[in-house]
């Protein structure tokens, strides 16, 4: 994070060390998300000839993930800052990873319809309860560069899930043909690393162990000003309209 004049010593460590901690796991979540969001698209190459499906079976497949997706989408927002953004991550990463694994197991095309709609379920909210996770830890000032590092996973992870789907789709294991052991692989790391992230994640400033006294509290600070600021910009605003009746104009 770049360094600014006016930000005194404490907060220069409490910004480095706040980024150094989370912004490369964050960073390997989404790398991983990414992975499993888009490996049905190479599996389909081999995929839908084994199991007879046709462009309509896959392409319905492929859209009911998006309309559970969305469905569910703002609920699960709410609970990341409602509940526990860690928790919720963590809940979200297991289930994601289960179902991608079931995946690796489908026979029918109801089957296949099935585990595209949990899967949407299971990974609704995780990028905007990433966001929202990061608004708990980033000043308005720094959050734009925490987003940008997170966004920057996208084109890693098509660096890295491209050439490993292309090496799984030629494998044949225990029996299996290359495309379930496609979901079986990529979909196990989510399940790891979503265990990892209970215990790894910390939800508030509050509740970290790991920032030192004197940056805990300046963080803290910050954060309380910055939200304090924003609701008396609201107040001021809903005043004004209310006094000139744009409200119920």
């Amino acid at each position: 994070m770049h360094v600014t004049s006016d930000i005194p010593n404490v907060g220069v460590r409490a910004r480095r060390r706040v980024a150094w901690r989370l912004l490369p796991f964050v960073f390997l979540l989404y790398v991983v998300a990414y992975i499993d969001r888009v490996n049905v698209s190479f599996a389909a190459l081999r995929m839908n000839a084994d199991l007879g499906f046709g462009d309509c079976v896959f392409g319905l497949g492929v859209g009911i993930f998006y309309v559970s997706y969305v469905l569910f989408e703002i609920p699960g927002s709410i609970m990341v800052e409602r509940w526990s953004a860690r928790k919720w991550i963590a809940r979200i990463m297991i289930s994601w990873g289960l179902v991608t694994i079931l995946t690796g197991f489908v026979r029918t095309s109801g089957q296949f319809y099935a585990v595209r709609c949990f899967l949407g379920v299971a990974e609704a909210s995780f990028l905007p309860g990433m966001i929202v996770y990061l608004t708990h830890w980033f000043r308005l000032r720094e959050r734009s560069r925490a987003i940008a590092c997170l966004y920057a996973a996208v084109p890693t992870a098509s660096l890295v899930g491209s050439p490993l789907a292309g090496w799984l789709l030629g494998t044949h294991w225990r029996g299996l043909a290359g495309w379930r052991w496609l979901f079986i692989v990529e979909g196990t790391p989510a399940i790891v690393i979503g265990i990892i992230t209970i215990f790894y994640l910390t939800d508030w400033p509050s509740q970290a162990r790991w920032l030192p006294q004197d940056e805990q509290e300046w963080l803290m600070n910050e954060l309380r000003a910055e939200l304090q600021a924003k609701k008396g910009f609201v107040t001021t605003r809903s005043c004004k309209h209310s006094a000139t009746g744009e409200f119920f104009s």
